[in-house]
């Protein structure tokens, strides 16, 4: 397993050799810290949403107000998580918005010797390492931050559980 700073990183859940800018539809699932019911109730067979929860709802549907090139399909907000098809066209995914950097940002171009092949070394490892512009893992980092946010910015105590859960779809089945 690579190292990044001397320590061991916890392998990727992604599918290998699949990159996850490419046109495809994506099911995915977030789920919050420990599982705390922080959207709200199942209340006669149906989702009462909290504050947070309204916070989740309308921010998922702006995703495709930040980011290039990405269809929504559906989507529900549960207690504890939130289930949602991320749809990529493929065609100029460039990237979010906001939220994710290009791979040319995050090298450096110091020309001092030995500084700059240690920076540029350790810049290329983190863009190496870092979610792509227009890919799920930078959609989905962007969507989880903003809930947050703005769950902090109202006062609210709200955690997601780190990384997400992605499914590609293949088929209509």
């Amino acid at each position: 397993m690579d190292k990044f700073q001397n320590k061991y990183r916890i392998p990727s859940a992604r599918l290998q050799n699949w990159d996850y800018r490419s046109a495809g539809a994506y099911f995915i699932t977030i789920n919050t810290k420990n599982g705390e019911y922080c959207f709200g109730d199942v209340v006669d067979a149906k989702m009462q949403l909290s504050n947070i929860g309204v916070i989740a709802d309308i921010l998922w549907c702006e995703i495709i107000n930040h980011t290039k090139n990405v269809e929504l399909g559906e989507f529900v907000v549960m207690p504890n998580h939130v289930h949602g098809i991320l749809i990529l066209d493929g065609n100029d995914n460039g990237g979010c918005n906001d939220g994710c950097r290009d791979d040319a940002c995050i090298v450096s171009t110091t020309t001092d010797t030995d500084m700059g092949k240690t920076k540029n070394s350790k810049n290329q490892q983190m863009a190496k390492i870092s979610p792509k512009p227009g890919s799920v893992s930078c959609i989905i980092g962007s969507y989880k931050s903003a809930v947050s946010k703005h769950a902090h910015r109202l006062g609210f105590e709200f955690e997601w559980q780190e990384r997400f859960y992605d499914h590609i779809i293949r088929n209509d089945k």
